[in-house]
């Protein structure tokens, strides 16, 4: 008989336990979107410049639709940036 490890007790076609993300803007009601609040926006973008999705940030669909109108604003008045030049 061959050595083999011993086999865990759990069950491998059951999928792995995670805390299930929750809006922010949901749970803080007084959390603005508002591309005149970029210490906020900042957070919802990666360092060269992209909009992150709904999947990374836990964000719901309405609140990641008025977060990206509003990054958007805030680019075209120069509040953050488009890019960043290497």
């Amino acid at each position: 008989m061959q050595d083999r490890p011993p086999r865990s007790h759990s069950n491998p076609k059951q999928k792995p336990y995670y805390k299930r993300k929750t809006c922010r803007f949901c749970e803080e009601k007084t959390l603005p979107i508002d591309y005149k609040a970029p210490h906020v926006l900042k957070d919802f973008i990666t360092e060269r410049g992209k909009i992150l999705p709904r999947r990374i940030t836990g964000t719901c669909s309405f609140h990641q639709k008025k977060l990206a109108t509003e990054i958007k604003r805030a680019r075209i008045m120069a509040l953050i940036p488009f890019t960043v030049h290497d």
